[in-house]
């Protein structure tokens, strides 16, 4: 990171209205943890390319990620506008999240649907809507949803439970016992199988 930082302010010698230089340093900044200069980065980018949809999509997630969810969905939207952008999945997926975190389900599954439909081999849009069609009771809907995620070779703690507490709930035993193992053998220390120890499914 120190090293693509340090390009970027090389590039930015050469060439300071270089919005895409402002851009990169602004992703560092933020994977960093360093909020006030990827704010201030990200505002420099934007006043150079206004336009640019990966720009808004960054901004927007950054948004989002710092407390400020409410002015996220006007950076995705924008970024779904544009006629140039090659992954409008990723805005997609990223304005359903940020709506979530306003509680607004409704924005978050049309987001969430139109992200599947845009590629329906990503595993985050599936586990949203797994996560959503569980909740509201649609256990087949979930069922369909995770299935697609849990082919992969390697799952997260957090989708796993849900994927466990999915087919409990359909009252598939021997998907719930395979998914359980995945569980104890991988993360035999994490929060989510000391919930499945303590039978936690409705928490």
């Amino acid at each position: 990171m120190t090293v693509a930082l340090d390009e970027t302010k090389l590039a930015l010698q050469t060439d300071p209205n270089f919005a895409d230089a402002y851009s990169m340093a602004a992703l560092i900044y933020m994977d960093q943890g360093e909020a006030r200069l990827a704010e201030e980065n990200f505002q420099r980018a934007i006043r150079l390319a206004p336009n640019d949809p990966d720009l808004s999509n960054n901004y927007g997630w950054f948004l989002c990620q710092n407390g400020r969810a409410n002015q996220s969905i006007a950076y995705f939207d924008a970024a779904l506008r544009s006629r140039n952008y090659q992954s409008p999945a990723k805005a997609l997926n990223n304005a359903g999240v940020c709506s979530l975190i306003l509680k607004d389900k409704v924005a978050a599954e049309r987001y969430f649907n139109e992200a599947f439909r845009q590629d329906p081999g990503n595993p985050a849009t599936s586990t949203n809507l797994a996560r959503l069609n569980y909740e509201r009771g649609d256990l087949e809907r979930a069922k369909f949803y995770i299935n697609r995620v849990t082919k992969a070779d390697v799952l997260s703690a957090e989708v796993l439970w849900l994927a466990i507490k999915i087919e409990r709930k359909v009252g598939d035993r021997a998907a719930e016992s395979s998914l359980v193992t995945q569980l104890r053998r991988r993360y035999p220390d994490s929060t989510e199988f000391a919930a499945y120890q303590r039978g936690a499914f409705n928490e």
